[in-house]
């Protein structure tokens, strides 16, 4: 038997996320419809339906590793079942158990090994059969990129998304309207056909309807009896005020369209937020610099500073300031999401005059020769 992980293309410890993802990518890629009269491709497509439907179901997945350990797939003398290395935790007992009172090797009976192992593959022993559920669309990602100015105040952005939807021709039946699919004469509907492999009694999708459970006699032109179709929709996204950089807003409902029925899949919007030539953010906080000189850090004094949205607002400076001191503005930084504002912190900075006219100079000579050396140590 094949290793359904390889079939798949997934590591063992794959999430179900990720089997479910590389699913519908092989779906996709292999189904007949895209691929008519290729042989190859009907038969790889028959294999990635089967191990999905054993991967995809937690309990399934746990005994199919539980198999592979004991080495219930490779073929023991007389082609019956043949115990690996591996341990029996977890295990199914009622397999371990007749495997050890035959005394290892023994080849099983249909009616026993052949269930269990029938239930473990797609709930199908001989003459039984399980039509294929219906399953929720693929989740989808956006990305736009908004202003800080937009991010600030909040903005309502138009977002083209380009996504599987649902057929607006057939409406998802993938039938020719006018038309309802049939019930398929070979699986009765399951969806799944029985098998013997040796000792084991395996299903696996119904080779005349691709493990539907239907027909499409006469398909749809516009989706070629898929369902879906490739369309760009787009979206009003209300961006909210003081979003961050990075943050992810949830559409329900605006992924990919469900197959078989099924729900579709959330839109998720990443945004991204441009920088701002004046502010810098620090979470809800803003950070601005504000040019001083040196009289004003020397004496004090009351300056303007800017504020996010443009406006100004009156800071006092203490006297003695140093370079680089941060003066914090309660309640004049970005939005807060749920309710408030974050803080502007204005960082000062002395500015020294590149050129000096003589008077200035003259002054800076007479302040040079009161001040102490700042480099000076006292023991």
């Amino acid at each position: 038997m094949a290793d359904y992980y390889q079939t798949l293309g997934v590591s063992k410890n794959a999430s179900q996320d990720e089997i479910k993802k590389s699913f519908r990518k092989l779906a996709r890629q292999y189904h007949p419809d895209k691929n008519p009269g290729d042989k190859a491709a009907e038969d790889k497509f028959k294999e990635v339906n089967q191990a999905y439907e054993t991967l995809s179901d937690p309990e399934k997945r746990k005994q199919y590793d539980e198999l592979s350990r004991l080495g219930a797939f490779g073929a023991g003398p007389g082609g019956g079942f043949r115990p690996g290395a591996g341990g029996a935790q977890g295990f199914d007992p009622r397999i371990f158990q007749q495997w050890q009172s035959q005394g290892g090797g023994a080849q099983f009976e249909m009616g026993d090994l052949g269930d269990l192992l029938g239930n473990l593959f797609g709930g199908a022993g001989p003459g039984r059969g399980r039509r294929r559920q219906s399953e929720r669309g693929a989740d989808l990602q956006a990305d736009v990129t908004v202003s800080f100015d937009d991010a600030l105040h909040g903005v309502t952005v138009r977002v083209p998304v380009e996504k599987q939807d649902t057929c607006v021709t057939c409406h998802g039946s993938g039938a020719k309207p006018g038309t309802t699919p049939k019930v398929c004469p070979e699986c009765q509907g399951r969806g799944m056909v029985a098998r013997n492999q040796g000792p084991f009694a395996l299903s696996e999708p119904c080779p005349r309807c691709h493990g539907q459970g239907t027909i499409i006699e006469q398909p749809c032109a516009t989706c070629h009896g898929t369902g879906v179709q490739t369309r760009t929709r787009r979206y009003n996204v209300k961006i909210p005020a003081g979003v961050k950089d990075g943050s992810r807003i949830r559409i329900k409902g605006k992924g990919e369209a469900g197959l078989r029925g099924g729900p579709a899949g959330d839109l998720y919007v990443r945004v991204r937020v441009e920088t701002d030539e004046l502010f810098v953010r620090r979470g809800d906080d803003l950070v601005v610099d504000v040019p001083v000189t040196v009289a004003e850090a020397a004496l004090g004094a009351t300056v303007k500073v800017p504020t996010p949205g443009g406006g100004r607002v009156s800071l006092k400076v203490p006297a003695g300031s140093q370079d680089g001191r941060c003066l914090r503005l309660r309640g004049k930084g970005m939005p807060k999401l749920k309710g408030g504002h974050g803080n502007l912190l204005v960082k000062l900075r002395v500015t020294i005059p590149a050129k000096l006219t003589r008077e200035q100079k003259q002054l800076f000579e007479k302040l040079a020769a009161t001040l102490p050396d700042p480099r000076s140590t006292t023991d």
